[in-house]
């Protein structure tokens, strides 16, 4: 592949983490591909409300932030290509990246797919996706003040996200499949000290019930299948979360979760050229803000690479790092 096929960046996934990355690495003269996959925006894209962003006083809806996002990347020069890549070959430079039967070639790849929540996968759940039922109460815990809420999970995570609730929820029930949890011994404590917090055990969520939103849930017993309704506000499912991965696991290092694992302090991966941002490397946070933030990260370590390629304009967006 002759050298004028070779792009100097490319950049895997269209959420907060990518469209940052684009809009750094396009200021830098970078002229990024974004193949940002035909669900790009993320999880923002189910979020209607985002009011923890910085520079939206008023909140704004998930998908038109993200639009913000492509935009902005886009007034400064990113390419955009909707759709989703197949396959990657970073073996050896260039690195590859390819969509169907099509080669895209680049010194540098920022990967950037983010993450996915698990749903109950329960046909009353996508309809009711930001109109009572979350993934994320650090997001939407503040649009439940005073309200009755129903949380999915038994994992620390699910601990933590029922205990937050409850400095805004009126009441919060923990619903689990089993009379024991995978959760910590002091998360536990600590949810059973609270007054505002109670369990349902042995009993999964069958059906959400509510036509504009959420107002009750059916529940099914798993030891003897009988069901029976409660009334509900709000629904939040913390049952974990899935990194998109499944293009790069065999070519980068990761941990047990499928979480890219970048170099303390960097966004460099094992691989020379590579780099990941966002919740694909990010198994705690999980915030629009901290997406962007390591997309940023990831644009300056790319344009850092890049610099020590012969003939690359070396447009420095920051001072050397200290030795």
């Amino acid at each position: 592949m002759s050298d004028q096929n070779v792009r100097e960046l490319i950049i895997v996934g269209g959420g907060p983490a990518g469209y940052t990355a684009a809009l750094y690495a396009a200021r830098a003269d970078l002229a990024p591909l974004v193949i940002e996959g035909f669900n790009w925006g993320g999880q923002l894209m189910i979020t209607s409300d985002v009011e923890n962003y910085p520079g939206y006083a008023d909140g704004v809806m998930g998908p038109e932030m993200m639009a913000d996002f492509r935009r902005q990347a886009e007034r400064f020069g990113a390419e955009f290509l909707t759709d989703d890549v197949t396959r990657v070959d970073l073996s050896e430079q260039p690195l590859r990246v390819y969509v169907g039967d099509d080669e895209f070639a680049a010194r540098a790849v920022i990967v950037a797919t983010g993450a996915s929540a698990r749903w109950l996968d329960i046909p009353s759940e996508q309809k009711h996706k930001g109109r009572g039922v979350s993934a994320c109460a650090t997001c939407d815990a503040s649009f439940f003040r005073d309200r009755d809420v129903y949380v999915v999970g038994g994992g620390d995570s699910a601990f933590e996200e029922a205990l937050f609730l409850t400095k805004f929820a009126s009441r919060v029930h923990l619903v689990h499949r089993r009379d024991e949890f995978r959760a910590s011994k002091i998360m536990v404590d600590r949810a059973e000290a609270n007054d505002k917090l109670d369990f349902v055990l042995n009993a999964v969520v069958e059906e959400i019930i509510g036509d504009l939103k959420v107002e009750a849930l059916r529940l099914r017993s798993t030891v003897d299948d009988e069901t029976w309704e409660v009334p509900a506000d709000g629904l939040f499912v913390a049952i974990g979360h899935d990194p998109n991965t499944a293009l790069f696991v065999d070519q980068l290092d990761h941990d047990a979760g499928g979480y890219l694992v970048t170099k303390p302090g960097t966004t460099e991966t094992n691989v020379q050229g590579v780099f990941a941002a966002g919740d694909v490397q990010d198994h705690t946070y999980r915030q629009a803000v901290t997406a962007a933030g390591s997309g940023c990260m990831a644009a300056l370590d790319a344009e850092r690479f890049l610099a020590s390629f012969e003939g690359h304009p070396g447009t420095a967006l920051t001072a050397p790092r200290p030795a």
